[in-house]
């Protein structure tokens, strides 16, 4: 469900949980735990309004990403970043369907959605993708 709100990759999540970084009701989260009506959510001790997330509308936007910005959260060596130039979103966060590499420029798909953003990019679904490249 985070996953699906954009709070995080399903890697990311799986690795607070081991980390036990994520609460329910006041108990470490396990692997496996499920949320129902009701139910309290932490992570690192604040608040997460998980229903706003299930009420979440998927959204993709294309953009082109110029040659020099990178296609990550933070970049440790200062290089511009392609999601400081995107709408902000309020309860969710934008997930990049692939990558280009930093002197790449190209249409880039990006979605608040992870299970959409997953099913894009992983081999099991048998996504046929096209590529038209100019060298």
């Amino acid at each position: 469900m985070l996953a699906r709100g954009g709070v995080g990759s399903r890697r990311e999540i799986e690795r607070w949980i081991d980390e036990g970084r994520l609460k329910l009701n006041g108990n470490i989260v396990k692997l496996g735990d499920r949320l129902k009506a009701g139910d309290h959510l932490q992570l690192n001790e604040r608040v997460v309004h998980w229903k706003n997330l299930l009420y979440n509308p998927p959204g993709c936007c294309f953009y082109h990403k110029p040659t020099g910005e990178v296609v990550t959260r933070r970049d440790p060596e200062g290089r511009p970043v392609v999601f400081t130039q995107l709408p902000t979103l309020a309860t969710a966060r934008w997930i990049a369907v692939g990558r280009l590499d930093i002197n790449t420029s190209g249409l880039l798909l990006v979605t608040n959605n992870g299970e959409l953003a997953n099913r894009l990019m992983h081999p099991s679904t048998q996504v046929e993708r096209e590529y038209a490249v100019r060298i």
